[in-house]
């Protein structure tokens, strides 16, 4: 079938306007647009423009959704507001999302702002990181502040809402045995692994074996793998700040100390305390000996300008 079709200006007198099409049609005489809906043959007035259509109506299948932009106002019976004029209502500036329904025409004055697309699908181990841009309460009654954000975790369907922008699609982390990740928030936050306070810019570990999907407020800065200690290697470390490390002694900025097999078989660094470098063990045969300088005592620190003269054993 052939459909006539007049954008602007419309000058034939006859239009058919077949099943789900439709045409805006201008009163000259007191300058308010109408909606005209087939299936039906519209005989135009002299004092009428045709400003739209014939145009097919919109059909949003079902997983799909489109924006609407300049929605009309709709009573609580769900039908279209008209002013005194009989200009059809609009909030102007505003959205609506619109999912599967019964193909539906454009008022006058509406604007398809997105076209039809499908909903987006979240698989198992990701999310996507909404932002609010208006205040709301969302369906679980849970009230959001323009700035908020949150996530929404697969796998699941998400419905758009016009409150809602989408930022980023975020992909969980895959922490192997002998691997940890280094996390950042991005600003005040609950960790999600250790339900922990953290404020803007910390930083911790997560060494729980597994998949393991960041916060809306947290990044990963990066993977960390763990140091294998054997009986002839051990790992010098510092402390960069004043902290209690994973042996639950308290550790002061600058302070450095070894870690052996004693202590553990792999070792993950802290975020508060860096690798100096890899000791390899010092072996004396029964002829041989060493002199220590700045020995340490049995807990541990350092004996300053003290010397330590070692003999048949090995020491590190």
């Amino acid at each position: 079938m052939s459909v006539p079709q007049r954008r602007q200006g419309g000058e034939d007198s006859l239009y058919r306007i077949p099943p789900y099409y439709y045409i805006h049609v201008l009163d000259q005489n007191t300058n308010v647009t109408r909606l005209t809906i087939g299936p039906q043959t519209y005989i135009r007035q002299d004092n009428e423009r045709i400003v739209y259509g014939p145009e097919k109506m919109l059909v949003v299948p079902p997983r799909h959704y489109c924006v609407i932009e300049n929605p009309v106002v709709r009573n609580a019976d769900n039908e279209v507001v008209a002013d005194k004029a009989g200009q059809i209502k609009l909030y102007h500036a505003d959205q609506e999302i619109r999912l599967a329904q019964e193909p539906f025409p454009l008022y006058p004055g509406e604007v398809l702002k997105q076209p039809v697309t499908p909903l987006k699908i979240v698989p198992a181990n990701a999310a996507l990181r909404l932002r609010a841009i208006l205040d709301f309460e969302d369906d679980a009654g849970e009230k959001r502040i323009a700035g908020d954000e949150w996530l929404f975790e697969g796998p699941g369907t998400y419905i758009p809402r016009k409150e809602v922008v989408v930022e980023e699609t975020i992909r969980a982390t895959i922490i192997k045995p002998n691997q940890a990740i280094r996390l950042r928030a991005r600003k005040e936050c609950i960790d999600r692994e250790l339900g922990k306070q953290r404020v803007t810019g910390e930083e911790w570990v997560v060494k729980k074996t597994g998949a393991y999907l960041p916060g809306a407020y947290e990044e990963v800065v990066d993977v960390v793998n763990a140091y294998v200690l054997t009986e002839k290697k051990a790992l010098h470390m510092r402390a960069i700040r004043t902290y209690v490390d994973d042996f639950k002694i308290t550790r002061k900025n600058g302070e450095e100390w070894l870690i052996t097999m004693r202590d553990t078989e792999t070792h993950i660094p802290n975020v508060y305390e860096e690798v100096v470098g890899v000791v390899n063990i010092t072996t004396l045969n029964n002829r041989q000996y060493c002199v220590v300088l700045d020995p340490t005592d049995d807990d541990g620190k350092p004996q300053l300008g003290k010397r330590k003269l070692i003999k048949v054993n090995a020491y590190i």
